[in-house]
């Protein structure tokens, strides 16, 4: 039995051309598979989530953007933005299908949740209804379900306090 190689997850190096092509590729993917859970017959991506697969750089300015990392390969990814003195938010939490079981987005949340507890805010975050598997990822991991601060029908709104 083969051991799996180890996980690490540090922020992204937008300088670094695989990097911005790692970040670009697994957010299309993100978007692909979004759009085609909502049933989107032929995806074709608005421009700002396009701009997000063209250009992550100048689209996640300002943004922290952790990646996990087996053998130095991004498999997985997620951006935190800050919304408000208290809270920050994560965004596009995304695992390679490969990769998926292995405890990546786990890890991914672990280390933005550390990150946001050293900044004395909590972490928050709105999940489609369908993805059952990542809110009880969410749930077990200290995230609570709060009134929904988007107005799009089917979202799941969840924050977890800076203390939890």
């Amino acid at each position: 039995m083969t051991t799996p190689a180890p996980l690490h997850v540090d922020p992204w190096n937008p300088s670094d051309a695989a990097d911005r092509a790692a970040v670009a590729a697994m957010v299309g993917h993100y978007h692909q598979q979004t759009e085609s859970e909502k049933g989107a017959s032929a995806v074709e991506l608005s421009d700002r989530y396009r701009a997000e697969t063209e250009d992550p750089v100048t689209a996640f300015a300002g943004s922290t953007v952790l990646l996990a990392r087996s053998l130095d390969r991004p498999l997985g990814m997620l951006v935190l933005s800050s919304t408000s003195p208290d809270w920050v938010e994560v965004k596009r939490l995304w695992v390679e299908p490969e990769a998926r079981g292995r405890g990546l987005a786990k890890h991914l949340l672990l280390e933005a949740a550390s990150r946001a507890t050293a900044a004395g805010e909590g972490l928050r975050l709105s999940v489609w209804e369908w993805r059952t598997t990542a809110i009880a990822l969410y749930e077990r991991l200290g995230f609570t379900h709060v009134p929904s601060w988007d107005s799009r029908a089917g979202l799941v709104c969840l924050e977890r306090p800076a203390d939890g």
